[in-house]
């Protein structure tokens, strides 16, 4: 009876890990559809094939909107949405 109770939450968790998709590689088109429907230029979301869960949005000073739009995309699409600020030299 004891050890039922050790190896049952084991076997959920394994279970539940089981369960998690892997990320999945969007196209350039997916990405720019979604940048532009979130105000961003075209290329201004990046995913890289070695780190496929982030979502990387470069961009400078980028507006609170626009990085709700990305991360509720990103959300519901299983990614992790990384904002990098770029600072660009004035003329």
């Amino acid at each position: 009876m004891r050890r039922s109770r050790i190896f049952l939450p084991l076997i959920g968790v394994f279970g539940l890990a089981a369960c998690a998709t892997p990320a999945t590689m969007h196209t350039d088109a997916q990405l720019n559809d979604v940048a532009l429907g979130c105000g961003l230029a075209l290329g201004e979301l990046i995913q890289d094939e070695s780190e496929k869960k982030l979502l990387l949005m470069v961009r400078q000073d980028p507006s609170l909107e626009q990085r709700v739009c990305v991360s509720r995309w990103a959300r519901r699409n299983g990614l992790k949405a990384v904002f990098v600020n770029i600072n660009f030299p004035a003329g």
